[in-house]
């Protein structure tokens, strides 16, 4: 194999590499604080929402959308940083619905876009 086809061939599989782990640590991240938002979108649901503090509370608003016809429903699903726990869902492809929380004595929430 000549030097330059190894030069190559080294390249893309690091590129490969580097691009795996970027897509294997972005799937486990769902720990956020405020402020913050995001918009995620797996296959047959979108959501987003944003996070707020104000007074040592958190406040969780946004929307779930489900964008399939399969008979599941998208799902958000939070924790929050105090142990509560919370989920809206939208069923039916083309179904929004809006939510809107507000957790006491927290500043952090782990949230999930999820089919059920």
């Amino acid at each position: 194999m000549s030097a330059v086809r190894k030069t190559i061939t080294s390249v893309t599989s690091a590129v490969v590499i580097a691009g795996g782990l970027a897509l294997g640590a972005a799937g486990q991240a769902s720990a956020a604080s405020c402020p913050s938002s995001a918009s995620p979108v797996i296959s047959g649901a979108s959501a987003h929402w944003n996070l707020r503090c104000s007074g040592g509370n958190l406040n969780v608003s946004g929307w779930v959308q489900d964008t399939r016809m399969d008979g599941k429903c998208a799902v958000v699903r939070i924790n929050a940083g105090n142990g509560a726990y919370r989920k809206k869902s939208a069923c039916n492809s083309g179904v929004r619905e809006s939510f809107n929380f507000t957790f006491t004595k927290t500043k952090s929430a782990q949230l999930r876009l999820a089919i059920a």
